[in-house]
């Protein structure tokens, strides 16, 4: 990860703010996003060769909603611990996003914008050097959801990009549900932080979430 302190910053959250504010309520083209991301978080879903090399890092799934984990992966739920969703829940997800999935990012989405995939490119720009695909920073939002209780499927989100995240910089997303909109339907904030704590996407989303398949529970 590149010196913060090196690259002139001034005015770049505020330009960030103006040039980057998006809102996505369309479920279909957030879906999508989001299975890119996922993707670029688990390389071995892709057919790289180094599938089966990133596979023996994988750990038994905390939950059964999930496949698997990695230790390097962090996560904390703040409930009642009665297993059900209710308002005041918080999830947090931790990851460090690698210079691998940003590439295999790239190669799922189709975004290969040089900003992120060429240094020298991305030096002549406002921000200096290369920066995550702002999708792929949000990816992990949907890891956080995920690890709710219960199957979690994405209604609509709504996202505000607020500042860059470097190439391997370790990035958090704090889910927190605000209301119980009935027939298991949940509104949630959705922040995510970079290492320093500074938030640099802020948003909410609305989740439907169902129970586990039966025959999951037994696994």
């Amino acid at each position: 990860m590149q010196d913060r302190t090196t690259t002139p910053m001034s005015g770049v959250a505020d330009t960030w703010l103006q040039s980057q504010k998006h809102f996505s309520n369309s479920v279909g083209h957030f879906y999508n996003s989001v299975m890119a991301a996922n993707r670029a978080m688990f390389p071995a879903l892709s057919d790289s060769d180094d599938a089966d090399a990133d596979a023996d890092d994988r750990q038994p799934a905390v939950a059964p909603e999930l496949t698997y984990s990695k230790a390097e992966w962090t996560f904390e739920h703040t409930d009642e611990g009665d297993g059900v969703v209710s308002v005041g829940d918080r999830i947090r997800f931790s990851k460090r996003l690698t210079e691998e999935e940003i590439q295999v990012f790239a190669d799922a989405s189709g975004d290969t914008n040089r900003l992120h995939l060429d240094a020298d490119f991305a030096e002549e720009t406002r921000f200096g050097r290369q920066i995550v695909h702002g999708t792929l920073v949000s990816g992990v939002i949907s890891a956080a959801l995920a690890r709710l209780p219960g199957l979690t499927i994405y209604l609509s989100q709504d996202l505000q990009f607020l500042g860059p995240v470097d190439i391997g910089e370790k990035v958090t997303a704090i889910c927190e549900v605000v209301e119980d909109l009935g027939d298991g339907r949940y509104r949630l904030t959705t922040v995510v932080e970079d290492e320093d704590g500074e938030t640099v996407i802020d948003g909410e989303a609305i989740v439907l979430i169902d129970e586990v398949p039966e025959d999951a529970l037994d696994d």
